[in-house]
């Protein structure tokens, strides 16, 4: 391993390591822009030029390795006149934007011109200006600013898989943009914004809406899919005005999808801000006392066995045991959280976690994906598989069973059904022995795979093909909806006697089920309630409020402090950062005041003492942010699997839940890239959050 001297430090680093990371092991800070971590080094901007003993001239740190008895100075006055010099160009054709650019203050040309920059201009030509590109309906350009670092090039090509942007022309009018005018086909286009160190590429729903000093900013958890990205919501007043990515190496890295990103501006629309009770047909606005003593009076009397809950996408893990209680002490047992109609054995928690962890991809050699389209399921996911077929190149062995996608990495297409996975299970395909001779077998097995009369037959057969290594679990369930680990862990599933989705339906149709209980739950088809009476509980006037008798206006995730339990059987903290609107409140403190009133207290009156049961009922809450492991998978005998090829469950990336189909941005992109899905649902209520 190469030892070498910086600034007087002697540091031994592994080989490989490049000068500017050598620095950042010893917390010495080097300025730079075209370098990223996280993406190919280019060695194209020049500002991170320090000097090396014995060499003719200084070196770009981020392109030269360290070699052994090497002598950097970082700080030396040839740096730092190189460093002026390369400012001094940069700013050439800057135009001098800072009081209007959205990139003030998180500007990085800002901050280092401020250390670097000349006091006055000697460029006395003409500034060279640069027509605006169309990227589609998230990115605004000005590419006047632009210094061609390209790190968008770069994290379009290497990290989305959507090389559609690039250099053109030579020389002084070279230029960033794409080829044929189009939109950046990528769910996770937004993170070109991120990657920009200067104005050039910026937010457009966000254009010119806040300063960052201005916001106020909270650590939270993302729950549009079940990845659980980590993420930092901006605030100014009552209003959610962007939400960025943190970083967290185990789950996200420090990329976010699209939809997490941009659907926030559904958070004012179509909101339910006052309980609603529906009198001689019509939902009428109505106080919280009326509401809860209208469900006393109807509840009344129905037997437990009459009583339905069925649980939603987002459904935080301190509502649902509240639920769960207050369904056990009115004597129901029919409970379900897969809205999906998702049918496989709950008991079995190895069968529906992702096993081999998120982080686990970057040691998987060989994959087999399952009806499943990762790429909308969890486009963070889809990026960490690519990130591996980036490092193992002509090594990289990945199939798939189901639709025929672009996943943005190369794969075997095997077939579209279960006959295909049939013949891997029982070694008669030739992908088995990929599988058998890999080291690290990677399964994925999707949850709409199993959304089918016979999907615990489908998770048998998959549960046959052996992906197991000593200390490794290559089985993996990927879920789309954040609540629903969390959901499966405290058991919100059918108990002895009860109904599952299905059954809930069908007892609504023959008067079987009279009351049925929707937490946030708007992904079912409303017209199989029958003539139940209907409870209401979630944010958004979407498809559960207007089948609703009674609504209760409950907090979206940017309003309540709540527990979630990613796909990888994670629990993690989404934290409040503004408060929910008018009378709306925390899903729990709902639930408990129900119970109150329906003379069924709850034995929790706070937060902690709620968190407290979640522990009671399962051990992963005592655990926030990190995965234990759920030991080997076991499966019942396959039962008999209908030939039937797998269909993709999202049939449009931008509206899966009530959020998003209230968004205007994502409504745009729905309309831009052309795909199926249903317009936002009719508001209900007044005012802003109406």
């Amino acid at each position: 391993m190469p030892t070498l001297s910086i600034n007087g430090i002697s540091i031994e680093v592994a080989p490989g390591t490049s000068i500017i990371q050598a620095c950042e092991q010893l917390g010495i800070e080097v300025p730079r822009f075209c370098y990223h971590e996280r993406l190919s080094v280019p060695a194209n901007c020049r500002m991170c030029l320090v000097e090396q003993k014995g060499a003719p001239k200084p070196v770009a740190s981020c392109a030269m390795p360290c070699a052994d008895k090497m002598e950097i100075f970082t700080d030396s006055e040839l740096v730092h006149k190189a460093r002026k010099g390369v400012m001094e160009f940069l700013l050439i054709n800057h135009p001098l934007d800072c009081p209007i650019c959205d990139q003030g203050g998180e500007c990085d040309l800002q901050d280092q011109a401020l250390g670097y920059g000349f006091d006055r201009g000697r460029y006395l030509e003409n500034k060279r200006a640069v027509n605006e590109k169309y990227l589609g309906p998230l990115i605004k350009t000005f590419m006047t600013r632009c210094i061609q670092c390209t790190r968008c090039v770069r994290f379009a090509d290497e990290i989305a898989g959507a090389p559609e942007i690039g250099l053109l022309g030579r020389n002084e009018m070279v230029e960033i943009g794409t080829y044929v005018e189009s939109a950046i086909t990528s769910e996770l286009s937004g993170n070109l914004v991120d990657v920009c160190p200067v104005g050039a590429l910026t937010s457009k729903p966000y254009a010119f809406a806040a300063r960052p000093w201005e916001l106020k900013k909270t650590d939270s958890i993302d729950v549009f899919d079940a990845v659980g990205c980590n993420i930092r919501i901006d605030a100014r007043g009552p209003e959610v005005m962007r939400v960025l990515p943190r970083v967290n190496e185990d789950v996200n890295e420090e990329w976010i999808a699209d939809k997490s990103r941009h659907a926030i501006d559904g958070l004012l629309l179509q909101r339910l801000d006052r309980p609603y009770v529906r009198k001689n047909g019509k939902l009428t606005a109505a106080t919280w006392p009326e509401a809860l003593a209208a469900i006393a009076a109807r509840v009344k009397g129905v037997d437990g066995s009459k009583i339905a809950a069925i649980a939603g996408d987002m459904a935080d893990a301190e509502a649902l045991i509240a639920l769960k209680d207050l369904m056990g002490a009115l004597g129901s047992t029919n409970l379900e959280c897969r809205q999906d109609g998702g049918r496989f054995d709950p008991a079995n928690r190895a069968g529906y976690l992702f096993n081999s962890t998120i982080a686990g991809i970057d040691q998987a050699d060989a994959f087999l994906i399952v009806g499943t389209n990762p790429r909308w399921e969890a486009p963070i996911i889809n990026a960490r598989i690519r990130k591996r077929f980036l490092t193992l190149r002509e090594n990289f062995k990945a199939a798939v069973i189901g639709s025929n996608l672009d996943l943005t990495y190369p794969y075997e297409y095997l077939g579209a059904g279960p006959q295909t996975l049939a013949d891997v299970a029982e070694g008669r395909h030739p992908f088995a022995e990929e599988l058998k001779n890999a080291k690290n077998p990677m399964l994925i097995l999707g949850s709409g795979a199993v959304a089918r009369p016979d999907g615990a037959a489908i998770q048998a057969l998959t549960g046959k093909i052996d992906v197991s290594r000593e200390g490794w679990n290559g089985f993996n369930f990927l879920h789309r909806a954040a609540g629903r680990v969390g959901a499966l862990d405290i058991g919100f599933v059918p108990g002895e006697g009860g109904r599952d989705l299905d059954g809930i339906f069908d007892g609504a149709g023959t008067g079987a089920i009279e009351i049925v209980y929707l937490l946030g739950a708007d992904e079912i088809d409303m017209t199989k309630l029958g003539r139940a009476f209907v409870i209401y509980q979630g944010h958004h006037g979407d498809a559960g409020a207007h089948r609703a008798d009674v609504i209760l206006p409950g907090a979206a995730y940017t309003e309540k402090n709540a527990t979630y339990v990613n796909t990888e059987g994670r629990a993690q903290i989404a934290r409040l950062a503004v408060f929910p609107p008018g009378e709306a409140r925390e899903d729990w403190k709902i639930v408990r005041a129900l119970a109150e009133t329906l003379g069924k207290t709850l034995p929790y009156d706070s937060l902690g003492q709620v968190r407290r049961r979640l522990a009671d009922a399962a051990p992963v809450f005592l655990s926030v942010d990190s995965v234990t492991s759920a030991g080997p998978a076991s499966f019942a005998a396959a039962g008999t699997v209908a030939d039937m090829p797998f269909v993709m469950p999202i049939e449009n990336y931008y509206m899966t839940d009530a959020i998003s189909r209230a968004s205007p941005t994502m409504a745009k992109c729905t309309e831009e890239f052309g795909v199926g899905g249903q317009s936002a649902i009719g508001q209900i209520g007044t005012g802003t959050h109406g």
